[in-house]
């Protein structure tokens, strides 16, 4: 990589909430960003919002192993190199109790929370071990319900737990390649997702309750300090939260 090209990210699930502002903060801090979700009008929406950089919008099916395959050929092709991903699309299923849950409903979220996510890794895992200069950094969303889950949320759960176990295989098999990964576990950032906290959400109690929230930009500002390390040091896990979430003593 040439002395002061820009460094080129991958941030998933950016055409709204958490995603987009990743891609923005990113954006703003140097990155030439490859914005990857499914609705290509939300993605380009994205992309208008820093018309001072770059902002390429790929449509992209987290949950479909060859829309994956496609995005990382785009990279390929048009860069010749990754150093960031941010593996951020998820998708959560009914709030229905776990005897309810669906076959297809299950697999819809582990197809995209987990085997998208690990392809995703996989794709970035192989060009960034054979890319010169070698190496990047991988950064996951895994949410706070990688530590602790919410009533109806056996199926999210499921997968954001496994996102924890994947975090830590490629941080650890990323070692021999100068592979840096992370994840940050957020809870209640101020997005659309979560307009349903101030109205009042199922504790584990079976009470309803409002919950607080905190500004999606500094979810962005996290993420750009995680991608800002050099690849000699890692943020392996981070929690971000708001601060009088239930989460500390949930339950």
């Amino acid at each position: 990589m040439p002395p002061g090209a820009p460094r080129i990210a991958v941030v998933t699930g950016a055409g709204s909430g958490i995603g987009r502002a990743v891609t923005i903060g990113l954006a703003r801090a140097g990155f030439s960003v490859v914005a990857a979700g499914r609705r290509e009008a939300a993605l380009l929406e994205t992309a208008r919002l820093v018309p001072e950089a770059c902002v390429r919008a790929v449509a992209t099916d987290i949950g479909d192993a060859g829309s994956i395959e496609g995005l990382f050929e785009a990279v390929r092709d048009e860069f010749g190199r990754l150093d960031l991903l941010v593996n951020n699309a998820g998708v959560s299923a009914p709030a229905v109790a776990l005897e309810d849950l669906t076959l297809d409903q299950w697999r819809k979220v582990v197809d995209t929370n987990l085997t998208g996510t690990f392809l995703c890794t996989q794709a970035a895992f192989r060009l960034m071990m054979g890319q010169t200069p070698r190496g990047g950094r991988i950064i996951n969303n895994g949410s706070i319900s990688a530590h602790a889950p919410r009533p109806r949320s056996v199926a999210y759960t499921a997968t954001k737990h496994a996102i924890t176990g994947l975090t830590k295989s490629t941080a650890l098999d990323g070692r021999d390649y100068d592979i840096a990964c992370g994840q940050i576990d957020i809870g209640n950032a101020a997005t659309e997702m979560t307009v349903r906290m101030t109205k009042g959400v199922l504790q584990a109690s079976g009470a309803t309750a409002v919950e607080p929230t905190f500004d999606v930009d500094e979810v962005a500002r996290a993420v750009v300090y995680m991608a800002s390390l050099p690849l000699s040091a890692n943020a392996l896990f981070m929690t971000l939260m708001a601060t009088k979430m239930p989460f500390v003593g949930r339950g």
